[in-house]
């Protein structure tokens, strides 16, 4: 059965054997709180960087006993971040997860080239799944928070990787909404162009394991009501598990009024990299976190 919401996706992962995360300045309260809870629920084991003495300071006051993660003293985010991945690159962690950094210091981290996390030639990308009160499964959107302005070869590798995410979480034929400010192509308006190049390369199979359609308005791929009064034929349209936003700005404002306006529940992870990279924001709650070293753990675990 397919995943519904994130309490089913960490029950998922329970059943899983556990992975390892390395956490790049695990420094934080809300970090500390999702690890250790990942780890008391035999989700992961741990290995933090960071300044020792604050970490065991803060997993005190917070009543967590420090001694169930494993902890790397650093003197500074930048060497917190390059000990983290060169504990992925060596096989002693499966995934990797940001602490209390700057997002820049952690994707610099990822991206280099002598000793970062990216393959030659792969894209990188972010994917949030939600769990929206008001709608009825799991969206999966992307990209929020990386890709600025994908373009048309970039957006594939965007679908390819929602897709894979929807179908871990037991979706098998995921429903993907290229979105855009209108369902009509129109030549002066890119992202319409690139929803229906897209839409096409699916019917022809040449972006596979799922259905995608598109240019849909936002109403149109999450409303049934829309597009009853719209009277649009689409399979995608109301009930769509993926969207794929046309840039940045659409898709952060998009999580971000989630989040803060419809009370949204959500799991962010970088993908593309040798290893799944947890990204959330340092003012992210522990929930959401945990939440996303679920997601994290699924996509970097070992069996299904």
């Amino acid at each position: 059965m397919p995943v519904k919401k994130l309490a089913e996706l960490v029950e998922k992962v329970k059943s899983l054997p556990r992975t390892r995360v390395a956490v790049a300045a695990g420094e934080d309260p809300h970090t500390i709180e999702a690890v250790g809870r990942g780890v008391s629920e035999d989700m992961i084991d741990a290995t933090l960087t960071g300044h020792e003495t604050h970490i065991k300071e803060v997993a005190s006051e917070y009543k967590i006993d420090p001694a169930i993660f494993k902890i790397i003293d650093t003197p500074n985010e930048k060497v917190a971040a390059a000990k983290a991945v060169e504990l992925v690159n060596s096989g002693q962690a499966d995934f990797l997860m940001k602490g209390l950094m700057g997002s820049a210091t952690y994707m610099r981290a990822i991206l280099d080239k002598e000793k970062g996390l990216l393959p030659p030639g792969k894209t990188l990308s972010h994917v949030t799944v939600l769990e929206v009160p008001s709608y009825h499964k799991l969206l999966v959107a992307t990209d929020v928070a990386v890709l600025i302005a994908p373009d048309l070869k970039q957006k594939i590798a965007m679908i390819s990787y929602a897709v894979d995410i929807a179908h871990r979480l037991g979706i098998e034929h995921p429903k993907v909404a290229i979105l855009a400010a209108v369902e009509k192509v129109n030549p002066k308006m890119n992202a319409t162009m690139d929803a229906a190049i897209l839409t096409q390369m699916n019917r022809r199979g040449q972006v596979k394991g799922c259905i995608v359609d598109g240019p849909l308005a936002m109403d149109l791929a999450v409303s049934e009501e829309s597009k009853r009064i719209k009277g649009v034929e689409s399979e995608v349209a109301g009930d769509a598990d993926v969207l794929i936003f046309p840039d940045i700005e659409a898709g952060n404002i998009f999580y971000k009024a989630c989040a803060y306006l419809a009370n949204a529940s959500l799991a962010a992870i970088v993908v593309g990299a040798k290893v799944p990279c947890v990204l959330t924001s340092r003012a992210d709650s522990e929930d959401s976190k945990f939440y996303s070293i679920a997601l994290a753990a699924l996509m970097a675990g070992k069996g299904e």
